[in-house]
Formats: C-alpha cells, structure tokens, sequence
C-alpha cells in the first residue's frame, strides 16, 4: 500500500537530520527509522484510492436508494 521508495526517502531524512555526532549510526538509524514507520503504518487503518473511490460510489448509491425508498414511504403513508 505505502510504497517502499517513499519510506526509504523518509528514513534517510530523518538520518539526514541527525547531529554530526551521531552521523556514524547513520545506516543503522536509518534502517529503524524506516522499521518504525512501517510499523506504525500497518496499524493504521489504510485503504488504497481505488477502494475509498469504488465505497465512496456504494456509499452514493445507497443514500440514493435510501431517498427513494423514504419517498415511496411517505408517499404510502400519506394515501
């Protein structure tokens, strides 16, 4: 879902911002980054684009389904 490139981009600039003196843990700092991230990432709740896209449209479809039943009812409640 969260492509890896990103991920690696984001793990090297966290490393980036680490101080001069910490720099000689840069590679392994950089591998927990990019551990950490992933590992939070998974824990989110995430869906693709396409996914919200086609329940967005579901969710469209119900709402108007759901209006006509409503008018059909309240056509028949007032006969």
């Amino acid at each position: 879902m969260v492509d890896p490139k990103k991920l690696d981009d984001i793990a090297k600039k966290l490393s980036d911002a680490v101080p001069e003196r910490l720099k000689t843990a840069k590679d392994e700092m950089s591998k927990q980054f990019k551990q950490v991230l992933q590992t939070q990432l998974s824990k989110l709740d995430l869906v693709s684009r396409d996914e919200f896209d086609t329940q967005t449209q579901v969710l469209l479809r119900t709402r108007q389904k759901l209006e006509e039943l409503e008018k059909k009812l309240s056509e028949l409640e007032n006969r």
